[in-house]
This record gives C-alpha cells, structure tokens and sequence, in this order.
C-alpha cells in the first residue's frame, strides 16, 4: 500500500509557499502518521532532507552544546555525521520525538532569525511538554496538529474522489436523501471505519488485505504502546491513577449517563483523588473532553460548568479494541454493537467534532443534548441517537422562548437525510462534513 493522502499534506504545502514561514511543530498522540507525511512532503519539496530522531539517536542531544545558533547547531550535526549536507533555502532539518529533547524548541528562534534552512518539529505527548516548548520559543514557530485519520480520509485511502465527497455534501445541502444503494455502501464504510479507526497502519494493512485480519492485534499493540507512554512521561502525577481514568473510559461511556465519574474510576473515588489526571491525557492527544455548559446560550466562552464533562477516546477503533471479548466478537462477525450502540457512535461524532474544531454539551434534570455546535449568530444542538427515536429535548430547546440562540437542530441517526420541524437529519456518515455544512447552509447563517 502506497503513500495515504492527509489534511496535513495540504497544509504543509501552503507552509512552504509563505516566504515568512517559521519554524513548525507537528503535535498529536503516536501512529497519527506525523512522520510518515513529513517525510513524504519534505521528499517531493527539499534536494536535502535532515532528520534526526532523538529517542532513535539521542547522541545528538549535544547538538546544543555550543549555543543554540543555526551555525553551532549545524557545525555539531555535521560533526556527528559528515554525510548530512546542509544546502542553503534547499534542506529541511527534521527534528523527530522532541518530546525526548523539548530543549531543542530554543534553536527555532535562531533558525527564523537566520532563514537560510527550513526546519520542522515532531513528536508525540508533545501537549504534555507543551508550556515549556511555547515559553522558549514564542513567536518563532507555527503550530500544527494532527489527529488520526478521519472518514474523509478514509474514503480517500478507500479511493473515493473529491467529487463523490461533493456529492455527499450535494445531498445534505439540497436535503436530498441517499438512494438505496449509497446508503447502504457509505453505512458500511462508516462502520468499517469506526471498526478500524483513523490510525494510518491499521488502515493501510485493511486496504491491503481487504480483511480485518490483524487489525485487532495491532490496535492492542497501540494501546499497550499508550499505557507504556503514561509510565514513561507522566512526571509528578500518579501514573496508576492515569492508568486508571484512562482504562476505565468504555466501561462509562457504556453508561446510560455518559457524564464522566471518578466514582466508577475507584470506589469512592473523588474528583480531588485524580486531581490532573484527565488534562493529562487530553494533553496527550489521548482522549477527547467534551465540556458542559451551564446555559445552552452564547457566547461560550465562560458558560461551562467545570465540575461536569464527558469524556471520549481520541480515536473510535482503540475505543472499539479495548471492548471485551465479546462484544469484539459480535461487532466484527454480526455488526452488533450491543450495549455499546450508543457510545461507539457517540464517541465518533466527538472525535469528528474535534476534528473540525468544536464541540459543546448540555444536561440537566430535563433537557439533555449529546454536543452543540454554533454559527455565526446560533448555538446549534447535535443529538447522536442510536435509534431512530424522535428528538425530543431538542424540539423543545428550539421552541422555548427561553433558549433565544437556538433555531434549529441537528440529528445523526441511522437513516437518511431529511429535514422536518427546523430539525435536520443526517447519516452518520456525514457527520465529517458538518462545518461546511454550516459554511454554506443558509439557514445557518
């Protein structure tokens, strides 16, 4: 399986056009694909590629050992390896697994100043390490992050043009259903995809076998691979009790209430126990947070209530591989996600969501919304519903005189498009196109 096409391809062309551009950091959790699109991009862009991977090779640790110039930087790397050549405007310096050396964000100050090389910056838990890369190095860098691979993605690994995509959005915007046919072909690939998750080499080895052979063990492998990373870079926080909010996410999200609590974490377990346990791992690009509001009213900002949040694992496939035995075996044999329904769909629109950029929630004794979502002028409610049931809490958030920001709805469900009551109706599937959606959308505007 060749090269799969990301987001971030795009992003880093448009980097390379800018004649200011400065230093970048690519963060996001491990096997997102950083390096693999760097290196792809630095191949077709750059006669001179240097790339130092500091958990790989940390005897270049003491490349800083002169100061942090360009020049004394260079001098030591040539030293240490006399075969890298350095070409002026035609070589990108590639630091790798710099959360193993955040010290070396110092020497992008100097990079800009000096403007003769390009240099690009990657690791994984760099949230983690991140107050101390930003304060050395304000002002001197672009930030970019990357997630795991979302449906969009997948349906180009899966060969679907740009035109197929437009098609999609074709049908939300006219509020014109799928035929049968397509329905039922884009449900499968959703729910291959969430089977799956966005991870790069678990998608490659799918396409490549056109089985789910061996998906499972890697997935568990990534895992593994996760909880290694807890114990190696949570420093001065419990790493059992990480280990333990982190291990204990399906189990709640399996939950009718899905708010999470530090009570099902350990018995009798109290927020003040995991006091920055859950920061911890959203720095790591392991979960996601979805944050309560106190009033589902604009602006957001300072609307949300702290004490109460939800929370998802960043990528729907790892969520899917850390499920029993059992519901492994229904899911991939019989498509029956069981008691999990609810959360494996929900747990994918929140990974969407952040994808795009955004999302929110709302609960109380009477009302209840999965996430909200805004426009210009409007907050938008956003029910996942694992049936096919009607929506009532939000029919009534849209006719209460009460929530003024609130016009109209959005609902994801099994079915099909269609529009009824100022309540729009989505497949799952769509949900990767929501913002450009709401971009083109008149009502939403």
């Amino acid at each position: 399986m060749g090269y799969l096409v990301r987001k971030a391809d795009a992003f880093l062309r448009e980097w390379k056009k800018n004649p200011d551009r400065k230093p970048l950091i690519i963060k996001g959790a491990r096997q997102v694909g950083k390096t693999e699109t760097i290196r792809t991009f630095a191949r077709e862009n750059y006669k001179n590629v240097i790339e130092i991977n500091f958990i790989t090779e940390p005897s270049y640790k003491v490349i800083v050992e002169e100061g942090f110039s360009a020049e004394h930087i260079i001098k030591l790397i040539s030293r240490i390896d006399p075969t890298k050549h350095f070409e002026e405007n035609e070589t990108l310096i590639f630091f790798d697994e710099i959360q193993d050396f955040p010290e070396i964000a110092t020497a992008l100050k100097f990079f800009k100043e000096n403007g003769k090389y390009d240099v690009i910056c990657s690791g994984s838990l760099l949230g983690v390490q991140y107050q101390r890369i930003a304060s050395i190095s304000v002002g001197y860098k672009t930030d970019y992050q990357m997630y795991s691979m979302d449906f969009e993605e997948f349906l180009w690994a899966k060969g679907y043009s740009e035109e197929a995509i437009s098609d999609m959005l074709c049908h939300m915007l006219e509020g014109v259903a799928f035929s049968e046919a397509e329905q039922m072909i884009f449900s499968n690939l959703f729910l291959e995809y969430c089977i799956l998750g966005g991870m790069p080499a678990i998608v490659s080895s799918y396409i490549e076998r056109e089985t789910f052979e061996g998906s499972l063990d890697l997935q568990h492998q990534l895992l593994v691979d996760y909880e290694n990373d807890i114990v190696k870079y949570a420093q001065g926080l419990d790493k059992a009790k990480i280990l333990s909010v982190y291990r204990s996410i399906p189990a709640q999200l399996a939950k009718e209430n899905k708010k999470f609590q530090y009570s099902k974490v350990s018995k009798g377990g109290r927020s003040k126990d995991y006091m920055g346990c859950v920061e911890w791992l959203k720095d790591a690009g392991l979960i996601n947070v979805c944050e309560c509001l106190q009033f589902p009213e604009l602006p957001l900002k300072g609307n949300v209530d702290e004490r109460k949040y939800k929370v998802y694992i960043s990528d729907t496939g790892l969520l899917v591989a850390s499920l029993d035995d059992e519901s492994q075996i229904d899911l991939r044999a019989n498509k029956n996600l069981g008691i999990y329904k609810g959360a494996l769909y929900e747990n994918f629109v929140a990974e969407a969501l952040v994808k795009q950029g955004y999302y929110y929630s709302k609960d109380n004794s009477t009302l209840e919304e999965d996430f909200f979502i805004r426009s210009a002028n409007e907050l938008i409610p956003v029910e996942v519903k694992a049936n096919t049931n009607r929506a009532k809490s939000m029919r009534q958030l849209i006719k209460s005189d009460t929530y003024t920001d609130i016009k109209h709805g959005i609902k994801l469900m099994a079915g099909n498009v269609g529009i009824s009551e100022n309540i729009v109706t989505f497949p799952y599937f769509c949900t990767f196109l929501l913002k450009r959606y709401m971009g083109k959308q008149s009502l939403f505007q």
